[in-house]
């Protein structure tokens, strides 16, 4: 496997305008999402044989990492697993259908009731972290997670994410959070959801 790398980002930089800047896309991608790939790769150049690892699978038993890089590989894998998730669900002119469509009518009672539901703990999330719309098996449910946490570390399956850490929203909305998280509801790539569930 070798070195982590920052994935293709499958899209221009403004694709997702006027919802989500182009400039805020560029810095988060090339700058947060890279820095997390770097910091990963330094961590486990402590322990090389761990480049043999998917990120994901690293993050999804943190108790196996080296106690002395299980921090790093928490924070720098969590936010280079997350971004890479993130990056694959947004475009915009995705309509909401499918299978994902059926079971969140059917769990939440509607689209608009699960929207106000995930805003509600996007909105709430105290600090940095991600909002994420999860599968436990048996229903759609929402959950939070601080700062780069993975759903995965905790033995969970997402179909859906959002970043609340300003760095994600700060250049356009400042701190409106709240605007941030409407305006991410037009940029939600449904199929790619679909495919994740």
């Amino acid at each position: 496997m070798g070195k982590h790398v920052l994935p293709e980002l499958g899209y221009k930089y403004d694709a997702l305008e006027p919802f989500i800047d182009a400039k805020t896309v560029e810095i988060h991608y090339t700058k947060h999402h890279q820095a997390y790939v770097d910091k990963l790769n330094l961590a486990l150049e402590k322990h090389p044989e761990l480049f043999d690892k998917e990120v994901n699978e690293l993050i999804a038993d943190l108790n196996a990492v080296p106690e002395d890089i299980r921090t790093a590989v928490r924070n720098h894998g969590g936010g280079h697993s997350n971004h890479s998730f993130f990056w694959k669900i947004l475009a915009k002119g995705k309509e909401f259908d499918g299978e994902i469509k059926k079971q969140i009518e059917e769990d939440f009672g509607s689209f608009d009731k699960f929207k106000e539901a995930f805003k509600n703990a996007a909105s709430g999330l105290f600090g940095s972290g991600w909002a994420w719309l999860i599968w436990n098996g048996e229903k759609l449910d929402i959950m939070t997670t601080a700062n780069q946490d993975s759903p995965i570390s905790a033995g969970k399956k997402y179909v859906l994410g959002l970043d609340v850490w300003e760095h994600a929203y700060y250049l356009k909305f400042h701190s409106k959070r709240a605007d941030y998280i409407d305006a991410f509801f037009n940029v939600i790539n449904w199929d790619e959801v679909n495919e994740c569930f």
